[in-house]
């Protein structure tokens, strides 16, 4: 393994290439094109742990780039990355160039092919003029093979019909050479580089063009009229207002963000995405709600919302506002520029967030539900899980599991959406010789969203 760097520039885009030895020069000559790239590159040898290469190289770039889709395959099965990753695929001149040759020597009669997506050859063999020839893909390309068994797929193929082999992978490519059995290594043009370059380029601007988004947040102390029925002075609750407040500077000092009080038990914040991103641990962690609840025993609501404007950024924290209210405060709800919702994000109780679709189409599907008393946070909430798990019947208990609310309380609020058709029951189920049988309901009023 090598890794070649050069000297820090603060206005360049750091970008790692991964790679062989000659597919690394021939990218260092297409790099003169786009000098705001700083190139750190990752030669890859018979000896190379991808994925130690890759996590090295991925804490000092913004964005990295594979030479060869086997070697990106491979990591991606492996690791998460944290920032954009890119492969130069072979779809474009390269693999013309590739069939060309194999049509100048062979012919194209019959193939063998790894790695390389089939659609992209049947087109190039079409403009080529070919009509009778076959040829066979590796099975399940997409799924990371060992180099041995990519090499035996292409050896079986050349004995049984005189396949020529086409690959995507140099090792492939050499190992066959040795044996004498007639290949083509598909490699990128430089065209085809440029393109990926283009790409990778694209996706760093855009990841910066995302972290200075603004971020509107807004902040409810929750019931906050019993929490001051408790002081016996005003002079006392003016002191509790000024510790709120001062745990809430504090805080969002530490996003870089701007503390607004609205009057009364709301603030509001503005900050940037790319802090926000960062301090709170990719949208898992605010330990704004547990230090408010350890310092002075209260506990908030959090409305966090993104957006292309900062109109449309706090019209989507007062949605986010609203469901953490819906839920029982003490929770943080994220609404995206599409609309999408990230929540609860509660460090008190460790809740694992989930994301799902705020948007509802059907208008009158929704003036049913309120008026039965179903929040826009129950009702998301229960078409993520069924979008999640395929699952659309069950009992009281599961609902209450599900929604986080007691089994009573499901029970009362099964009845109301009986009574607007939201829920039908469809069976029961026995759970104990002795025990009584649990009703099961249905979810009517997904099956009517997802016929809309």
């Amino acid at each position: 393994m090598q890794i070649n760097k050069r000297v820090d520039d603060s206005s360049e885009i750091n970008i790692g290439i991964i790679g062989s030895k000659s597919l690394i020069d021939q990218t260092k000559e297409t790099l003169k094109s786009f000098p705001n790239f700083k190139p750190v590159f990752g030669v890859i040898e018979p000896d190379t742990a991808i994925t130690d290469l890759a996590t090295e190289l991925m804490h000092e770039v913004d964005v990295l780039v594979f030479t060869e889709y086997h070697l990106y395959n491979l990591a991606k099965q492996a690791m998460d990355f944290s920032i954009p990753v890119h492969h130069v695929p072979l779809m474009g001149t390269g693999l013309y160039r590739s069939l060309f040759l194999i049509k100048s020597s062979y012919g194209l009669k019959c193939l063998s092919v790894d790695t390389i997506e089939e659609k992209y050859v049947k087109k190039i063999l079409v403009e080529l003029g070919e009509e009778d020839y076959e040829f066979k893909v590796i099975p399940n390309h997409s799924k990371p093979k060992l180099i041995e068994d990519i090499i035996k797929f292409h050896i079986n193929n050349y004995n049984s019909d005189g396949s020529i082999a086409l690959t995507g992978i140099q090792e492939v490519s050499v190992r066959l050479s040795e044996m004498s059995i007639p290949n083509e290594w598909v490699t990128p043009t430089q065209q085809d580089m440029i393109v990926s370059l283009e790409r990778a380029l694209l996706a760093t601007n855009t990841r910066r063009n995302k972290e200075s988004q603004i971020v509107f947040g807004l902040i409810n102390v929750d019931d906050f009229t019993r929490v001051t029925e408790k002081y016996t002075s005003e002079h006392d609750v003016q002191l509790l207002k000024l510790n709120i407040q001062q745990i809430l500077l504090d805080y969002i000092k530490q996003l870089d963000g701007h503390l607004i009080n609205l009057g009364g038990e709301e603030y509001s914040f503005i900050t940037t995405r790319g802090v926000f991103e960062r301090e709170t641990r990719g949208y898992k962690f605010i330990p704004l709600l547990q230090d408010t609840n350890n310092a002075i025993g209260i506990t908030l609501s959090i409305g966090v919302g993104f957006g292309s404007t900062a109109a449309e950024a706090g019209s989507h924290a007062r949605l986010a506002l609203r469901q953490s209210k819906e839920l029982g405060g003490d929770v943080c709800y994220i609404v995206r520029e599409d609309k999408s919702v990230l929540g609860p994000v509660d460090i008190t109780t460790h809740t694992q967030y989930e994301r799902y679709d705020l948007a509802i189409t059907d208008a009158q599907l929704l003036d049913r539900a309120e008026k039965a008393g179903m929040s826009a946070s129950y009702m998301t909430k229960l078409m993520a899980r069924v979008s999640r798990y395929g699952i659309i019947d069950y009992t009281a208990q599961e609902l209450a599991s599900t929604l986080k609310i007691t089994i009573r309380s499901a029970h009362r609020i099964l009845l109301k959406w009986m009574d607007a058709e939201l829920v039908e029951i469809i069976g029961e189920e026995k759970v104990t010789y002795k025990g009584r049988p649990r009703r099961i309901y249905r979810l009517t009023f997904i099956m009517e969203e997802e016929l809309k």
